[in-house]
């Protein structure tokens, strides 16, 4: 098995970078067709309940945020790393 050449590899490079600017540009324009997401207004109540009902109080919704798995799992790194925990120290 040969190497490949620089040439071979820069062909490749180009058609990679190529297929990625349509994927991009694709995406875009699904992305565009879609209708923006929004949180149904059960689920507002439901948050609105569990927040007074930690508060103790009746809590005011001010603002909502729809966000994806990827904002709670960086969140939940965040909150685990800056605990200091220990693992396996009794």
């Amino acid at each position: 098995m040969s190497e490949p050449t620089v040439a071979e590899l820069l062909a490749t490079v180009r058609a990679l970078a190529a297929r990625i600017d349509s994927l991009e540009t694709e995406l875009a324009t699904v992305r565009a067709d879609l209708p923006p997401r929004e949180v149904p207004e059960d689920v507002v109540l439901a948050i609105a309940a569990a927040v007074s009902a930690f508060l103790g109080h009746r809590a005011r919704l001010t603002q909502v945020h729809y966000r994806t798995g990827q904002a709670w799992t960086e969140q939940g790194r965040a909150a685990v790393q800056r605990r200091g925990v220990m693992h396996g120290v009794r």
